[in-house]
């Protein structure tokens, strides 16, 4: 999958350790998301989400990407193909900077990344926000997800599974 093909609006390509600072400041503009799934990041945190892997997947799969208006890092989006299936590609994270929070830029990101994907053959993105985030929940409802009924309770949290059919 060519990820550039994931916005017409921005550029978008693949994250690395030297974002992790720039990573880091999106995430703190965002304390509602680790009040609902702590801890709060750090930057060890972001390198270990960057190269994190769900079962039966590989790097290939995997696109920790960043989507940028010049310098400037307007989303991060954890995009992991093929999972739980073939048909299903899984969001493990998504973030906005706050600057471009609240004008339909995130709606605008999901319509073009669903665009790709079903071109891809994919026919699901699957996602878990962290049960009780009011922020979290409303904004991928307002993006066409919808529970599956799946809850998965963690050490600090509960995830809630959504999936949208593209």
């Amino acid at each position: 999958m060519e990820i550039q093909k994931l916005s017409k609006k921005y550029m978008v390509r693949k994250l690395n350790d030297t974002d992790i600072d720039k990573i880091y400041e999106v995430m703190q503009g965002n304390p509602m998301y680790f009040q609902y799934c702590p801890p709060m990041a750090t930057a060890q945190s972001i390198a270990e989400d960057m190269d994190a892997l769900p079962p039966r997947t590989t790097y290939d799969d995997k696109h920790y990407i960043g989507y940028f208006e010049g310098e400037k890092l307007v989303a991060v989006m954890d995009l992991i193909l093929n999972f739980p299936n073939k048909d299903t590609a899984f969001i493990g994270f998504f973030m906005m900077n706050t600057a471009y929070q609240g004008k339909g830029i995130g709606t605008e990101i999901f319509e073009d990344c669903c665009k790709l994907l079903a071109e891809e053959k994919y026919q699901y993105i699957r996602l878990g926000f962290a049960k009780g985030n009011p922020q979290s929940e409303a904004f991928w409802i307002k993006n066409g997800f919808v529970r599956t009924g799946v809850e998965d309770v963690q050490e600090r949290y509960t995830v809630v599974v959504m999936e949208r059919q593209i």
